[in-house]
């Protein structure tokens, strides 16, 4: 055998053998969602799957030694009006949908190994517990949970195109149910245009991935999870299942499901209903500086960093490092009528930029 045929064999060899590694992979391969997790016995990752995503960026044995801001925590709670978490971005300014792959935990309360939700920033909160589901609503200054002012929002749930979830590998659990924690396999999370809704699903229940459903991701919280968003409100209360998202009863009573458009097609400009809200009682009022009196300073970066495409349509990924980044700590009220869609006052914000401009580059702006 000739030296030139002997590598043409080895070569062979190789593109065969890494040929039935990939098969074997794809052969043992189980969709986040119809895998279970017990929450005292977690795996350090979820996903130890690797893909054109890449691999899970965080980590689902949070405890006191991951709690702090920077946190990578990708197990999230969802149990009371005072005790909940958010996915949201990494690094600061970051657009939800093109990070949703990486985002991580933000929570109310210490003791998750999480990062926490900072003071002033939840503006509006409904926690509620339904037959089918628990669910948390409100308003946000989104800024201060990293996601930019300007993004009009995007879903997360344990699915996506690769069936890995968004996050890779997030996992949320409530003890809402039996008083111990129980995963919910199925749930959605939409965040941005300042507002959120979570939504949990009763795993069991007959209806959860109904409930939970992941297919609506461009028509935001009015649809998948009505509610009032009452702004400076937080109350916690008992309610109505409402309606399967998508699924609605016309003028003339017949029942129709609605086909949200593919993103080729535009925006979508028009919607053929408004989503029924259902009814709540048993609401117990609650006040924010009490619910969450263990919320950090708020801080907002005065760069941006690296957008990660990441990204539910697309199954490819490059993330990028966190550059080094100002921050200033604010004192956010909700009183300011921005606060709910995430935006600083342009008088606000260039008097932080002057402030800070003046003392490192000796600068003003105006």
């Amino acid at each position: 055998m000739t030296r030139s045929s002997s590598f043409l064999t080895i070569a062979g060899l190789t593109s065969s053998l890494s040929t039935l590694v990939y098969l074997a992979n794809a052969q043992s391969f189980i969709p986040l969602a119809s895998q279970s997790f017990t929450y005292t016995n977690l795996p350090y990752q979820a996903d130890p799957n690797d893909g054109e995503r890449g691999r899970q960026s965080g980590y689902n044995i949070c405890n006191s030694t991951t709690e702090n801001q920077e946190s990578l925590c990708q197990t999230a709670i969802i149990n009371s009006l005072d005790d909940f978490c958010l996915w949201g971005p990494q690094h600061p300014n970051e657009v939800i949908g093109n990070v949703e792959g990486e985002s991580v935990a933000w929570c109310t309360k210490p003791g998750h190994g999480t990062r926490l939700i900072p003071k002033g920033a939840l503006t509006a909160v409904q926690f509620m517990k339904t037959p089918d589901y628990v669910q948390v609503t409100g308003l946000i200054n989104q800024v201060l949970i990293d996601i930019a002012a300007s993004d009009d929002g995007g879903e997360l749930d344990p699915h996506g195109a690769d069936q890995r979830g968004n996050p890779l590998g997030g996992l949320l659990f409530s003890n809402a149910w039996t008083g111990n924690y129980v995963q919910a396999v199925e749930w959605h999370n939409f965040m941005g245009g300042g507002a959120f809704c979570l939504k949990a699903c009763d795993p069991s229940r007959p209806n959860a991935a109904r409930y939970c459903e992941h297919i609506y991701d461009r028509i935001g919280c009015n649809y998948n999870a009505p509610a009032a968003y009452a702004p400076d409100v937080f109350e916690s209360c008992l309610g109505d299942s409402q309606d399967f998202p998508g699924i609605y009863t016309g003028a003339n009573g017949q029942t129709s499901t609605y086909q949200q458009p593919p993103e080729s097609l535009g925006a979508i400009t028009s919607i053929p209903y408004n989503p029924r809200i259902p009814a709540s009682s048993s609401c117990t009022a609650g006040v924010s500086s009490e619910l969450y009196a263990s919320a950090p300073a708020a801080t907002i970066s005065l760069t941006t960093s690296t957008s990660s495409t990441s990204s539910r349509s697309s199954t490819s990924s490059s993330r990028s490092t966190r550059p080094v980044t100002s921050t200033v700590t604010v004192n956010p009220t909700s009183t300011n009528p921005n606060a709910a869609s995430g935006s600083i006052s342009r008088t606000g914000f260039a008097g932080l930029l002057g402030a800070v401009g003046a003392v490192l580059f000796g600068v003003v702006v105006a």
